[in-house]
């Protein structure tokens, strides 16, 4: 008669086996909790990305030339910009505004070096659609021809500190600014100045 049989039919050892198999098992979920924690947290940064997917598509997200070397505003160049709220009363919204000029030997957009950037701003909570805007005062050399530029707004949304989204629009016509735009109405996608 094979022993195996007699051990396992023991209580004592039975007691034994039941013993390290919970052993085992509660190792083996330890072990899991730090994967299940990075897991949870995919899923979250994953569910923030298609809850970001409107956002980046809405018809409230842009970025227009609303001041163009106004009369009573010589060689300034006013940049506003509109994102959509994400709904979320706690996150918080943030634009960057920045200067750029066309490149007429590489017919490319280039940032102008000094000044034409501005840090982030907040622009308040994630509640609703906010719009907010940067004026750039240029002071063009005598002689010179004139240049055309435009302008490019970083937005980002932010949860407790973390972007949790961002995007980025050049400055395009026909927009409707809610304040700022001189003459009133004014939008354009480019500003020539010189």
């Amino acid at each position: 008669m094979s022993t195996l049989p007699t051990r396992l039919r023991s209580p004592a050892r039975a007691s034994a086996i039941g013993l390290l198999a919970a052993l085992l098992l509660a190792g083996a979920l330890l072990t899991l909790t730090p994967r299940s924690a990075g897991a949870a947290a995919q899923t979250r940064r994953a569910k923030r990305a298609v809850e970001a997917a409107p956002l980046l598509h809405s018809r409230l997200l842009w970025a227009t030339i609303d001041v163009c070397n106004a009369t009573d505003q010589p060689d300034t160049i006013g940049i506003r910009g509109s994102m959509p709220g994400d709904h979320v009363a706690h996150d918080t919204m943030y634009m960057r505004f920045r200067l750029q000029y066309m490149n007429t030997t590489t017919k490319a957009w280039v940032d102008l070096a000094k000044g034409a950037a501005a840090a982030y701003t907040n622009v308040g909570t994630g509640a609703s659609a906010r719009q907010a805007g940067r004026s750039f005062q240029l002071n063009p050399v005598a002689g010179q021809p004139a240049f055309t530029l435009r302008g490019v707004v970083n937005f980002e949304w932010r949860h407790n500190g973390t972007v949790v989204a961002q995007a980025s629009r050049a400055t395009s016509a026909g927009r409707v600014s809610l304040a700022g735009a001189d003459p009133a109405g004014f939008s354009a996608a480019t500003c020539m100045i010189g």
